[in-house]
């Protein structure tokens, strides 16, 4: 599938929308005032070592205190002559390894880098395992280790590329190299070049720990516009179009020295129209904020996004296409199928996932909706898991969680329901104040009572509920007298005594 990357920037805001087939396939949002922090190195401080979690916090300089557990600290030792190693992998062997309290100590200065952004209460992730991402390679300053992406899957062609890479290396390297897809293309002069610009990057980072105070930004990733260019432009891409004069210079710059084979698809939009009004973006943004999502069959998607998990509901709706029922299921789900691995991508959907697809009653339509679903999600760039049907007929999978959802990134809980997407109705606000009203007779020796609610709660009292009302004065002995108050919510009401 041939796509474009479209990015439109502003000085208080990048994103990215990346096209094809002649839709959004793809959303990234970056703001100048939340830009990401994942690949940050900081010079960070022990603020807290939990020996029960086999984990600290760490201050980073941040709101919260980041999280570092002891799977994420590379241990620095030798153990009959071999070169250090990282404590998940020495937890792998079996050996023996420190607990968390013999390795960290409370205001203790620690180097290290940001593998997740702070999602929702969480902290971000930290760990003390450099890696620094280049163009063909990620460099690993403290692990001599040489790997190969899981993408190559041609093991003579793992083993060439590891042998090459070993030639291209200097006398002095300590580090490792993890080797990238699209370094399978790569000429020796390119990974030499990558090898080199990763090798003074660490070494401009170590200077700058030297003396460094913490908490201490070191390093600080590439902006999104660049990581985009670096790391999604591939055989697939078409054109890059940048809307800003200014970045797409800077873009261009950042080609010229990194990716020159790139450089000739950067395209500057100069036209009248808004980029992502030309097309068609804004609308697809709108779309992808909202529960419900329709099928062309007429059949649609319910999407709920929760802190624990996410639920994908398949329904058929007005599509009946087929005069045998089990195939028009069938062929919803199929769609849907689609469907959904375009929406985990453009929402940017993490965790637990379940989609409860349309019951299937044959075995053959099931195994078929689970192979078109793990073809529609070969192109996304995030690991997943799929697990087939469950008894119950849902699908379970997990997508990587390193960012904050679409849905976080541009909304908010709603002021007045909180978050549940449904408020209380006006007559379960009305008995509230009833009973409300009760109570504070029973405590106070007040003249009267004034109720303080919206419109729709005082026509309810005035109206379906005036004789509730007028018992209710008359076995309290006060009179209980209304006022609209325009500001508030439909749940929100005060009771004054007067």
């Amino acid at each position: 599938m041939q796509e474009d990357i479209l990015i439109n920037v502003t000085p208080r805001e990048t994103r990215v929308a990346i096209t094809g087939a002649g839709v959004v396939q793809e959303l990234l949002i970056e703001r100048t005032a939340s830009r990401g922090l994942v690949g940050n190195i900081c010079m960070g401080r022990v603020a807290r070592v939990l020996p029960g979690m086999q984990s600290a916090f760490v201050e980073i300089g941040l709101e919260r205190a980041a999280f570092l557990h002891v799977a994420d600290i590379w241990e620095h030792r030798k153990a009959n002559g071999e070169p250090t190693k990282p404590i998940e992998k020495i937890l792998a062997n079996g050996e023996p390894t420190k607990p968390i309290e013999k390795i960290l100590a409370d205001g203790e200065p620690v180097l290290v880098q940001v593998l997740k952004d702070p999602i929702g209460s969480k902290g971000a992730r930290l760990s003390t395992q450099i890696s620094i991402a280049g163009r063909m390679l990620v460099y690993l300053p403290h692990d001599p280790h040489i790997g190969i992406s899981q993408k190559i899957e041609d093991e003579s062609g793992r083993a060439a590329l590891r042998d090459r890479l070993k030639e291209l290396l200097p006398a002095d390297e300590k580090g490792g190299f993890i080797v990238r897809t699209r370094a399978e293309s790569a000429s020796e002069d390119e990974l030499r070049a990558d090898i080199d610009y990763l090798r003074n990057l660490w070494r401009v980072i170590q200077e700058r720990s030297l003396g460094a105070a913490p908490p201490q930004l070191l390093y600080q990733d590439l902006s999104l516009a660049q990581r985009v260019l670096r790391d999604m432009v591939s055989a697939a891409t078409a054109r890059v179009i940048v809307d800003s004069r200014e970045n797409f210079q800077k873009l261009a710059a950042f080609a010229d020295t990194y990716m020159p084979q790139v450089r000739g698809r950067l395209e500057h939009y100069t036209g009248e129209r808004p980029l992502f009004d030309l097309y068609n973006v804004e609308t697809e943004i709108e779309k992808a904020l909202s529960r419900r999502v329709e099928l062309k069959s007429g059949g649609y998607l319910i999407i709920d996004q929760t802190e624990a998990l996410t639920t994908i509901d398949v329904n058929t709706g007005a599509y009946v296409g087929s005069r045998n029922f089990d195939d028009t299921i069938f062929k919803t789900n199929l769609e849907a199928a689609q469907a959904i691995a375009r929406q985990l991508r453009l929402r940017n959907l993490g965790g637990i996932i379940i989609l409860d697809f349309i019951d299937m009653q044959g075995d053959e339509h099931r195994a078929a909706v689970l192979e078109e679903f793990r073809k529609a999600l070969a192109r996304d760039r995030t690991r997943m898991t799929v697990n087939g049907f469950t008894a119950l007929g849902l699908v379970e999978m997990t997508r990587k969680r390193t960012r904050e959802s679409l849905a976080h990134v541009l909304c908010e809980p709603c002021p007045t329901c909180g978050g549940r997407g449904e408020v209380k109705t006006p007559h379960t606000v009305c008995y509230e104040i009833l009973r409300e009203i009760v109570r504070e007779a029973r405590t106070f020796n007040a003249r009267e009572f004034r109720v303080l609610a919206s419109q729709a709660v005082i026509d309810v009292l005035l109206e379906d509920e005036s004789a509730s009302l007028a018992m209710l004065s008359e076995f309290i002995g006060k009179p209980v007298s209304m006022q609209v108050e325009q500001s508030y919510t439909q749940e929100q009401f005060d009771i004054v005594l007067m």
